[in-house]
């Protein structure tokens, strides 16, 4: 190459350098890929390097750093999918699309949404269903229910959790929802009129229409369901309890400023 021996060995202790003076960056960086389980991509390390450390790092540079040290989020790589349909035709009311993928509310409680999502273990003849209910000021999930069945009472239950808590604090709520035949029932439909709040409908096989709702489910099947083995139903149960908390608690959201839901509210709360 007729490379001066004298460049070559500048570039050998000048890379030497460089690989020490990133050694502490790395050392936090690999922290939060701990502690985070490796849920974290570059932009939400980045986000929690200046708040809880205030260090300050270009985003290329950590990217790069994260590439070389085989640090970055490993989730969303599988592409698997379960979809469950609670839809059987009309079978009760079924309410207008006031939301027409409109998500953004101006403050709490003034929209909420819902579904019903399925978890199958390769265990014969068993399945486990969640419901939820999010509220999309701030994307937390206000209620929600595990079953082994999708009975009536896996939608309500957490919806009259939901009302009850926060029955002072309602701001002309809307509830939006499929057309599963838990939202078409009328015990969903009652219990709503009780509170003087609106129902709303997304479009017949229409999933778009709920897409807070399933976008949700899509992060937490890819972060916690997704390539990890469960030995049993009671596990796979005590890990979504453990990753709702997690996710409300300390899932840090940049739309959010980067803070977690629960810390968004808090300091929204505060702020009032």
């Amino acid at each position: 190459m007729q490379l001066p021996k004298s460049v070559y060995y500048y570039w050998v202790k000048h890379m030497d350098d460089q690989t020490r003076k990133n050694q502490w960056l790395v050392d936090k960086v690999k922290s939060i890929v701990s502690k985070h389980k490796g849920r974290y991509g570059y932009r939400r390390i980045q986000v929690e390097l200046e708040q809880s450390e205030g260090i300050r790092v270009n985003h290329k540079r950590l990217l790069r750093i994260m590439r070389l040290h085989n640090l970055l989020c490993q989730k969303f790589r599988n592409k698997s999918r379960q979809k469950y349909r609670s839809y059987k035709g009309n079978i009760g009311k079924v309410a207008p699309n006031h939301v027409n993928r409109h998500f953004q509310s101006d403050q709490f409680n003034q929209l909420w949404v819902t579904d019903v999502t399925e978890f199958a273990l390769p265990i014969k003849g068993q399945k486990l269903y969640l419901s939820t209910i999010m509220d999309c000021y701030n994307s937390e999930i206000i209620a929600y229910k595990m079953s082994h069945s999708p009975t009536l009472d896996i939608a309500t239950d957490p919806l009259h959790r939901a009302l009850n808590t926060h029955q002072s604090q309602l701001n002309q709520l809307v509830v939006h929802s499929d057309q599963g035949y838990h939202y078409q029932h009328r015990s969903w439909v009652h219990l709503l009129e009780s509170f003087g709040a609106t129902m709303s409908m997304s479009r017949k096989g229409n999933c778009l229409d709920n897409a807070a709702m399933e976008n949700f489910f899509g992060i937490l099947k890819q972060e916690m369901f997704y390539g990890v083995s469960f030995e049993s139903y009671t596990s796979l149960e005590e890990s979504i309890h453990e990753y709702i908390n997690y996710y409300n608690k300390y899932r840090i959201k940049t739309k959010l400023k980067g803070m977690s839901p629960g810390q968004f509210r808090k300091h929204t709360l505060k702020s009032a």
